[in-house]
């Protein structure tokens, strides 16, 4: 079977994750504010047979539970390296797209000793553009440029997790600068941001790639924020590329 649902223990909450076999060291991947590990599968579909990868549902959305903390990316990170610590004997590699990537480099800097790399796709939230009405006014501006498909995906995910659930997770967002975050982070890291990305301008994407210690910055030609989904393969051999890489 190429793609397989698990579900992990935490401690009284169960976390939903799907996975496909391949080398190791594992990928661990973390979807965005409001929607579920659904944005992702694509990619990891790519990744079958080159990377051992996971697609985990965060607290409260998808098919996993929620827990008690407030929804805080702070909370995210502290409930996914409980999964991390049940499911793997060593560290990974995450890739966080959107806000996914708050939640990967919250945890690499609390956690240091769970992370090898971070992949970082579409990295928000712009610290210059940092309220809701200008990054809605950003995330309808991509919607010409998202391939076919991502539009009722997102509403799917936004019905399931319910309004009050989906203003939460793009509120903790807001309130987590990320850039206050970045220095922190002694992993190798690589930013990938959209041509066509509106949410994470050209300038913003250079800043978070020079706050980095470690980070390197590669701009996907003809897509917008969701690069996971709009070139899934193509995004798949270059994570193949950046672990082999980074294990030299």
């Amino acid at each position: 079977m190429e793609m397989e649902q698990e579900f992990t223990d935490i401690g009284g909450t169960v976390l939903a994750s799907w996975r496909v076999a391949g080398e190791s060291p594992p990928l661990v991947c973390l979807h965005g504010a409001g929607v579920s590990s659904r944005e992702m599968l694509p990619l990891l579909s790519a990744l079958h047979g080159k990377r051992a990868a996971w697609s985990v549902d965060l607290p409260g959305y998808g098919a996993s539970e929620p827990v008690r903390a407030p929804i805080e990316i702070g909370a995210f990170a502290d409930a996914l390296v409980l999964f991390l610590g049940s499911t793997f004997a060593s560290a990974v590699h995450l890739v966080g797209c959107s806000s996914g990537c708050q939640v990967a480099v919250d945890l690499a800097v609390r956690y240091p000793e769970h992370v090898r790399g971070l992949v970082l796709v579409g990295p928000t939230v712009d610290a210059r553009a940092r309220s809701f009405p200008r990054q809605l006014w950003r995330w309808v501006r991509n919607g010409v440029h998202e391939p076919r498909g991502l539009g009722a995906l997102v509403r799917r995910d936004y019905r399931d997790a319910g309004p009050r659930r989906v203003a939460a997770a793009f509120r903790a967002a807001l309130c987590d600068p990320i850039e206050d975050k970045l220095p922190k982070v002694q992993q190798p890291t690589l930013v990938v941001r959209g041509e066509y990305d509106r949410m994470v301008p050209n300038d913003w994407a250079e800043e978070v790639t020079r706050l980095l210690p470690h980070g390197r910055l590669r701009t996907w030609p003809g897509a917008a924020h969701m690069v996971p989904f709009a070139d899934p393969s193509g995004l798949a051999g270059a994570l193949d590329e950046f672990v082999s890489e980074v294990q030299r």
